[in-house]
């Protein structure tokens, strides 16, 4: 195998015409220069260089390894030079899927705050409910994937080969539209609003919804389902039904002509981001993972 120290090494004999001018422009000694010379010999299989009085010349084998040393050489130390700016967040780039409501909350914070400290970190950012979100990581077509699932629910285990982020538990809920008779409750229990129309989310938040409401001692009776939550808002604020909404969703959109209610018994998400164990030391990934937790942790306060 062919070393770069040793392209290195024969260069510098090549263009000095011995051994000892060359270990005088690298910096080592003559039979350093020798060693290594005969190791690339032995490397390739055949004589480099022909050994006649003072000088040095290079055979054929020689002269095409010179020619193509200069070349490989120069990648290499672009090579070098491009990991070491990704490595110390001069460069790099993070490939970011998140849902909607995070996309308008906590990413906006956390890709500020990474532009400021690294300003040729890159980010790209796509909208994606889990579970798909989650694919495109496992798939490679992301580095990083905000997304959330309902505490107490099923499938724990779904996210076992990722390394998991907690940022924060996003508490649910109820939207009513403004003239509705439980506008001015305050709080709300799920099963005060059985006979009610509704509107439903994203399918990861419509079947937790049934689930909730079953669970209640009721099927909801869904008569709009989108995964669009100012649409869920406005449909509300029409007076076209109720809706339970994560908190996020809220904040991200004002609820005209509709009412927002404390849901008991209390139903919450966690909000995590996702990453592979390999990503998970790359710096510009490391770097978004913070930030995204900073944003989060803000939040909180």
């Amino acid at each position: 195998m062919i070393e770069a120290r040793h392209l290195r090494v024969l260069r510098a004999v090549a263009s000095t015409g011995s051994f000892s001018a060359a270990g005088r422009e690298l910096g080592c000694t003559q039979p350093a220069v020798s060693q290594q010379m005969k190791a690339l010999e032995a490397s390739v299989g055949t004589p480099l260089l022909i050994r006649g009085g003072r000088e040095m010349r290079l055979t054929q084998a020689g002269e095409a390894l010179v020619r193509h040393a200069a070349g490989i050489l120069a990648g290499l130390t672009a090579a070098e030079e491009e990991v070491a700016a990704i490595a110390g967040l001069r460069a790099g780039r993070v490939r970011l899927v998140s849902f909607p409501s995070g996309s308008s909350t906590l990413v906006p914070t956390a890709l500020a705050a990474l532009r400021a400290a690294h300003p040729g970190t890159r980010v790209f950012l796509e909208e994606a409910e889990p579970p798909a979100s989650v694919e495109l990581l496992r798939e490679g077509d992301c580095d990083v994937a905000l997304a959330f699932r309902y505490e107490g629910a099923a499938g724990a285990e779904e996210w076992d080969d990722l390394v998991v982020r907690p940022l924060l538990s996003d508490r649910l809920v109820g939207l009513v539209p403004e003239r509705h008779r439980l506008a001015q409750a305050g709080t709300v229990a799920i099963g005060d609003l059985a006979r009610e129309p509704w509107i439903a989310g994203c399918p990861r938040c419509r079947g937790q919804l049934v689930e909730v409401c079953e669970t209640a001692g009721f099927t909801p009776r869904i008569d709009f389902a989108t995964d669009d939550y100012p649409a869920v808002v406005g449909l509300v604020g029409a007076g076209l039904g109720v809706a339970v909404l994560p908190q996020l969703a809220i904040e991200s959109v004002r609820p005209r002509h509709a009412r927002v209610l404390t849901l008991q018994p209390a139903v919450r998400r966690e909000i995590v981001a996702l990453t592979l164990p390999d990503l998970a030391q790359v710096p510009a990934v490391m770097a978004t993972l913070e930030q995204l937790k900073r944003a989060a942790a803000r939040r909180q306060k």
